[in-house]
Order: structure tokens, then C-alpha cells, then sequence
């Protein structure tokens, strides 16, 4: 179903989105005011129009940003030509990112082999995001710079496509992820090739499904005395 000529996504019975129908920073404020009411797994895979988001936000939103010009030309300046985005996750403050690299999980969940990739840091809450890409390799606390600890902050993870995202759920990250970060299931992610061409035969299909049919309540059947 169109309308304007734009089309409507119908997923799992929700109401139909419109690309793109929330501006970035409204779309975190309002996540960042649900924040005690959202465990961070769910803020996992925020950009995927296709996953559990989509029951709290526009997945359209955070996927323009992946795809922008702004994350295109960070991420070429450290991955070239070619990559592939796998995930991306929304921290309501950033203190909870910086948290999760002092515990050294940034690459602990990633089934990427050879393990390589960049992670896009965007402030997501200020009127002119900035992008900053840091190669996998030398992310750290320190990779924040002058982000405020209470900053909304949105973390891009991109993997060059010269490597194989592994979708065997005994794979190690995802092992690791099935068991730290429940709500997390990574072997069924969509990936999107966002530049140049996947050169490692990457399974770039998997993960792109419409929506699963929701049964229709129909009218009530009579109880047998009433047959």
C-alpha cells in the first residue's frame, strides 16, 4: 500500500512507518525519556527496520543516519571503500558506552572473521551531529574525547567487507553475546553493504523478511450445548 507515493511498511500488525517519519534528535529524546523502561539489549540493532525497534521507534531514522554522507565519508577514512554495517546501538548516556568498553566488550560479540571493523560515534542529541569513526583495534574510554558523560550517544558497527560475518550460532561473539545479552541474537541480523562490494561472499539476504502474520480475531464460536 502507497500513499504520495511513499511505501508503508506493515509490521506484525503495527501501524504501517513511513521512512524516515521521526527527525533524529526527536527520536532519541523520546527514547532517552524512556530509558528507565528500556533494557539496552533492546537498543541493540535500533536501525533495523525489521527487529524489535520498531515497537518503540522509527528504525528508518537511525538507518538514514547509517547511510548518510556524514557516517559514509568517517567510515572510508578508516575502513575504505568497502564495508558492511552489522549493528548499531543507542546509549541514553554515554557514561553506559564508556562503561562497556572499560569492561573491554566492544569486540567481544562480534562474529566477523577476519575480526576487524570501525565503530561511528555520533552525539546523537545535539542539533549538528558530528561522526567520528575509530578503527576496532584502538577503541577505548579515550575514543570518547569531550562527549558528556550524560550525552545521548549512537555507535555505528561496521565491518570491512573483506571479512565473513559468521551466522553459526556456536561461533564464539555469538556464543558469548546468546549468553551475556539475552535479547541479543546477532546470527539472524540483516547486514547492509553500505560501500563498494562485499569480497567475501557475505550472506547479505538472511535477516530481510516482512513482518510474521498476526492472526485476526474472528468471531467467538459457540460452546457445543449452543451448536
Amino acid at each position: 500500500m502507497t500513499m504520495d507515493g511513499i511505501a508503508h511498511l506493515d509490521l506484525a500488525g503495527r501501524d504501517p512507518l513511513i521512512p524516515a517519519t521521526l527527525d533524529l534528535r526527536d527520536a532519541v529524546a523520546k527514547i532517552v525519556a524512556r530509558k528507565t523502561a528500556l533494557r539496552q539489549e533492546r537498543l541493540s540493532g535500533i536501525h533495523n527496520p525489521w527487529g524489535h525497534a520498531v515497537a518503540f521507534t522509527d528504525p528508518w531514522t537511525f538507518l538514514d543516519l547509517c547511510e548518510s554522507r556524514l557516517v559514509l565519508d568517517a567510515a572510508r577514512a578508516v575502513l575504505g571503500p568497502d564495508f558492511i554495517l552489522w549493528d548499531s546501538e543507542l546509549f541514553a548516556e554515554s557514561r553506559t558506552y564508556r562503561a562497556f568498553l572499560d569492561a573491554g566488550r566492544e569486540g567481544r560479540y562480534w562474529p566477523v572473521t577476519p575480526r576487524a571493523g570501525a565503530v561511528i560515534l555520533v552525539p546523537a542529541g545535539r542539533t549538528l551531529p558530528e561522526a567520528r569513526a575509530v578503527s576496532l583495534d584502538e577503541v577505548a574510554p579515550e575514543s570518547l574525547g569531550a562527549i558528556q558523560p550524560d550525552e545521548p550517544l549512537y555507535v555505528i558497527r561496521l565491518m570491512p567487507a573483506t571479512s565473513r560475518f559468521d551466522r553459526d550460532p556456536a561461533h564464539p561473539a555469538n556464543r558469548a553475546c546468546m549468553e551475556e545479552q539475552v535479547l541479543i541474537n546477532h546470527a539472524n541480523r540483516p547486514l547492509w553493504l553500505l560501500s563498494g562490494s562485499d569480497r567475501a561472499g557475505n550472506d547479505l539476504v538472511t535477516g530481510f523478511a516482512p513482518a510474521v502474520p498476526v492472526w485476526a480475531s474472528g468471531p467467538k464460536f459457540a460452546d457445543k450445548e449452543e451448536i
